[in-house]
């Protein structure tokens, strides 16, 4: 002990002048726009591939429920297939298909760091600029939504996770079509709350919620969870309910990340 005092003491003038350096660098990333950008930016970066080196390592202790979770994928996939050719033969002379258009586009990604435990959790992924990810698409997994693109770089982003309390996604009762809003109310990484949906709507325990479509960030449709309890006190307007999320948020690795190809016609109308 009194040899770390003496050494401390000896080269105190070091020491102090590294703690300056570094208040001095904090303050300038604290009152400048630009370099915290920039900072943020370089620390997405470094953070992006120290975490994409340990997730190679952890990988392949899930492949088995990641198998699992495509082949489930492939089969939705293929249902969906058939179900969009399928066609009464009194209407098939009158579907031409080459006016039909793509709006939608997918990068698959591997997450390299995750967090469930905050009041305010984010995820990182290994696709960025380069590969046409850009802020404000939306995440979603296999089993169901993820959350939104935040920040990027050339070959990370940060995703807003739906157990983030201030994320708000457009959600609707997949049977009979009355929308409100998904949120987290930071308590329990596998549920969220349902929120808007009027006391005088029949709901009912298992209901399905999926996205709404109400928006240029996610399709509609994307499965979110299951009603599990609902609830409502005298005087109130709306439904208290708890939704289970499809999405384990602890057991995921790969994820979509979702390109609106029309959305800057869209948001062109709104404003």
């Amino acid at each position: 002990m009194n040899n770390l005092i003496k050494f401390i003491i000896k080269h105190h003038v070091i020491f102090i002048f590294i703690i300056l350096e570094f208040f001095s660098f904090f303050m300038l990333i604290q009152n400048n726009k630009f370099q915290r950008t920039k900072a943020l930016n370089a620390g997405y970066e470094l953070s992006g591939i120290l975490y994409n080196k340990y997730s190679e390592f952890t990988e392949y202790l899930s492949l088995k429920d990641e198998n699992k979770k495509l082949a489930e994928e492939n089969a939705r996939l293929r249902n969906q297939l058939y179900a969009s050719y399928k066609t009464d033969t009194i209407f098939s002379r009158s579907i031409h298909d080459t006016l039909r258009k793509q709006q939608f586009s997918y990068i698959a990604a591997k997450i390299i760091r995750n967090s469930v435990n905050m009041q305010n959790n984010y995820l990182l992924i290994d696709k960025g600029n380069r590969h046409g990810v850009k802020p404000e698409m939306a995440v979603i997994s296999p089993t169901g939504i993820v959350g939104i693109v935040k920040d990027v770089t050339d070959n990370f982003s940060s995703v807003i996770s739906l157990l983030n309390s201030n994320l708000r996604i457009s959600a609707k009762v997949k049977r009979n079509g009355y929308f409100g809003s998904i949120s987290w109310d930071g308590k329990d990484y596998t549920a969220a709350v349902l929120n808007e949906i009027p006391v005088h709507i029949k709901i009912l325990k298992n209901d399905t919620i999926i996205t709404s479509g109400y928006s240029t960030i996610f399709p509609e449709g994307i499965l979110i969870g299951k009603i599990e309890e609902f609830s409502f006190k005298g005087g109130d307007n709306f439904y208290t309910t708890r939704v289970a999320l499809y999405t384990d948020f602890k057991k995921l690795n790969y994820v979509y990340v979702v390109n609106n190809l029309m959305k800057d016609e869209i948001k062109s109308l709104e404003k």
